[in-house]
C-alpha cells in the first residue's frame, strides 16, 4: 500500500479565478505598452501637421513682409536719387525743363577763313579751286581754340582741297560732301566736337 496521500481536489471556482488572473495579466501586459506604441504612431502625424498648418504659414508670412520691406527700401531709395527742379525749372544735372542743354558757351561763335587757293587734282596745274568759309561752334573758348590752331587747320583744308578733281567738284552735292569732310577732319585734329558748321563764303574752280 502507498504512503503519498492524493492531492486534494481544488474547488472549482479557485481554478475558474485563477485562468482570470492570467487572462488580466497578459492584457495588463498589453495596456502598459499601448501608450508607447500610440505615441510613435501618432508622432509623425502631428509633426506633419504642425509643420503645414503651424510653421510653414509663419514662414511665408515672414518672407513676404521682408520682401515687401525690401521693395519699400528700393522705392525709397529711388525717390531719394530723384533731384528736384530748382525756381527756373531746371534740375541739378543743368538740364531746363524744357530739355534743350546749353553748354558753357551757348552764344554761337565764328571764325573766318579766306582765300584758300589749292590746284585741283589731275589738272597739271591748270586749274585751281578757291574758297573762303567760316567757322562756327559754340564752345566758350571757340575763337581762341580756331586762333591758335589755324595754320594746322589751313593746312589740313588745302591738303583736302588738292584732293579733289574737276569731276569731283563738279558733281551736285560736291559742297555739301566737302563741308562734311573738313567738319570731321577739323574736330580729330582738335579733339573734341567744336567745329559744328562751315559755311563756303566763296566757292569758285577756274
Amino acid at each position: 500500500m502507498s504512503d503519498k496521500k492524493a492531492d486534494p481536489a481544488k474547488p472549482e471556482g479557485e481554478g475558474a479565478k485563477a485562468a482570470g488572473n492570467d487572462a488580466q495579466g497578459g492584457g495588463g501586459g498589453f495596456k502598459a505598452w499601448l501608450p508607447l506604441i500610440l505615441s510613435l504612431v501618432l508622432m509623425p502625424i502631428l509633426a506633419a501637421g504642425t509643420t503645414r498648418f503651424l510653421i510653414l504659414p509663419k514662414v511665408v508670412q515672414a518672407r513676404g513682409s521682408t520682401h515687401g520691406e525690401a521693395a519699400d527700401a528700393k522705392g525709397d531709395e529711388e525717390h531719394a536719387d530723384a533731384k528736384p527742379a530748382d525756381e527756373h525749372g531746371t534740375k541739378e544735372s543743368g538740364k531746363p525743363k524744357d530739355g534743350k542743354t546749353h553748354g558753357g558757351g551757348s552764344k554761337k561763335q565764328s571764325v573766318q577763313i579766306s582765300k584758300v587757293i589749292v590746284n585741283v587734282a589731275g589738272s597739271m596745274g591748270s586749274r585751281y579751286l578757291m574758297t573762303s568759309f567760316t567757322l562756327a561752334g559754340n564752345h566758350k573758348d571757340f575763337r581762341n581754340v580756331i586762333e591758335e590752331n589755324k595754320d594746322q587747320l589751313l593746312d589740313l583744308a588745302s591738303t583736302a582741297m588738292a584732293s579733289k578733281t574737276i569731276s569731283e567738284l563738279e558733281k551736285p552735292g560736291a559742297r555739301n560732301q566737302l563741308r562734311a569732310e573738313l567738319i570731321s577732319i577739323f574736330n580729330n585734329a582738335l579733339g573734341g566736337n567744336l567745329v559744328q558748321e562751315i559755311y563756303f563764303t566763296e566757292f569758285a574752280v577756274q
